[in-house]
């Protein structure tokens, strides 16, 4: 049986170095690894990268060459755009097991002994050198990278204190309390966020990625370190709050252009996978066009004139609003003691914190006030989304056809108006959304075949629609939304305006 071969409980029975010889085991650089299982991974048409969605043509296949060419690796992209998760789902193409030095620190490979600890070793003992195995979990690290990041975090430094302990002058090995790049020897190391990494730290890097040698205040020491390194970077840093130094970027052999979902099925995907739905939100009926509304609203802030896009928009803001929705049904049903609840367009008012803390505005939108900013992307994507499912109203207005708007319309231009507020029970929702005339009707002539629940939110969506097309005034109350005649709404702000001026 081939080493290849061997099932990891039975490999984990080796302990010594001479069983592990006699297994047929054979050295192999952390990229080789890399490289071959995901060759196996690709002939047997396996997903590498499973779970991340969207970049199926375009950042996976980039990864795949980059490892298949035994790169190091930078992701250039914009915040939430899954780099870090690219990199942590490479720790899958490692071996599940590697054998290791009982004892040494640096994960010295039996056969080919790095450290002083590992040398000395395996020449005491020889074939009945202690062996360990280290699953690959652990074979991952990671660092963000930040100003206060020292040389000493990442190379080493010398200890006082063992020099003291074991009797050792400074010129000695063992004196060298090693960093978290050589303690990640034969593994995958990740700084996230590169150019916050100061110039000077960056330089430090330059002789472990081209030369193999660390230098510890001015103590030089060959490792010839085996690291699969990965970088990520957002493009705004390159000018605002960092760069990474030229040296430094030329020893990184691929770098990879991530990007957002570019649609709204792929980024509902990602949602759905990531969100954390507790058990009783389960009870919750989320339609799917709730569900295409949060996407919309990181669409719509992608394309604000009020919205830094250097900054971007991180999938987690989808993310966190699809959670804050349905908890904000949650919280309803509760004050109802109800015991299941539909999502309501009402209830989005309870993503707006979800917004707010996600965008980075420009000088218009700080002026605005990040409140309404995060007001004005949802009334935008309801706008945007409501054409997908009702004639568009201006057009329907311009036209001599028959507005199918129109009952609704003239309803509220009689003088009526509709309070809806925001923690209403299901009954009194469903008998205030149905008194409005023609709201019905509309829903049915487009949609027929919905559900009650469906219905009834579709019916308010319509509402919601009118109003963000101007055929209605929506005004937003302590509590709730009010909905009324757009004509009659002007007229009372006038008469408004004119009491302030006496």
């Amino acid at each position: 049986m081939k080493y290849q071969d061997i099932p990891s409980d039975k490999l984990t029975k080796i302990h010594t170095l001479g069983e592990l010889k006699a297994s047929g085991y054979q050295s192999r650089s952390v990229k080789q690894e890399l490289r071959d299982n995901l060759i196996q991974r690709l002939q047997d048409q396996q997903q590498v990268f499973e779970g991340i969605w969207g970049y199926e043509e375009s950042v996976i296949p980039d990864t795949e060459r980059a490892i298949l060419s035994m790169h190091n690796i930078i992701f250039l992209g914009l915040r939430g755009q899954a780099k870090t998760k690219m990199a942590r789902m490479m720790v899958e193409l490692m071996d599940e097991y590697v054998p290791i030095i009982e004892g040494a620190e640096l994960n010295d490979d039996p056969l080919q002994p790095l450290s002083y600890y590992g040398k000395a070793t395996v020449e005491e003992h020889g074939d009945k050198t202690p062996i360990a195995w280290v699953h690959r979990s652990e074979r991952y690290t990671e660092k963000l990278a930040t100003p206060d990041v020292s040389v000493a975090d990442l190379i080493g430094d010398t200890d006082p204190i063992k020099a003291a302990s074991l009797k050792l002058p400074y010129s000695d090995e063992r004196v060298i309390h090693y960093g978290l790049v050589p303690r990640s020897h034969r593994g995958i190391f990740v700084i996230n966020e590169l150019p916050d990494l100061q110039a000077r730290i960056q330089v430090a890097l330059f002789n472990i990625l081209q030369e193999g040698d660390i230098q510890i205040r001015g103590f030089r020491v060959r490792l010839p370190l085996d690291i699969q390194f990965v970088f990520t970077a957002n493009p705004e840093d390159y000018t605002n709050r960092g760069s990474i130094v030229t040296p430094l970027k030329d020893r990184i052999d691929s770098q990879i252009i991530t990007h957002y979902p570019r649609s709204i099925e792929i980024s509902r995907k990602i949602t759905e996978q990531e969100a954390r739905i507790k058990e009783p939100q389960k009870k919750i009926t989320i339609t799917s066009i709730a569900k295409d509304l949060i996407e919309q609203i990181a669409f719509e802030a992608r394309e604000s004139e009020y919205v830094d896009e250097k900054s971007g928009i991180s999938a987690r803001l989808t993310i966190s609003a699809y959670e804050n929705l349905l908890s904000s049904a949650e919280r309803r049903m509760l004050i109802n003691n109800e015991k299941s609840t539909l999502i309501r367009v009402s209830d989005f008012v309870g993503v707006i914190p979800s917004i707010t803390g996600k965008v980075e505005l420009v000088y218009e939108g700080e002026q605005e006030g990040p409140g309404i900013v995060a007001h004005n992307l949802v009334g935008k994507a309801i706008r945007t989304q409501f054409v997908e499912y009702f004639p568009n109203p201006e057009d329907k207005r311009k036209q001599k056809e028959r507005n199918p708007y129109r009952k609704i319309v003239n309803w509220f231009g009689e003088g009526n108006e509709v309070d809806l507020l925001n923690d209403l029970s299901d009954s009194k929702y469903k008998k205030l959304i149905k008194s409005v005339p023609g709201l019905q009707d509309l829903v049915e002539q487009y949609h027929k075949g919905l559900g009650e629940s469906e219905k009834l939110f579709m019916m308010e969506f319509a509402l919601h629609g009118l109003a963000e097309y101007s055929q209605l005034s929506k005004k937003q109350l302590t509590s709730g939304t009010q909905f009324k005649d757009l004509l009659s709404s002007m007229f009372s702000m006038s008469d408004y305006e004119e009491e302030d001026d006496d």
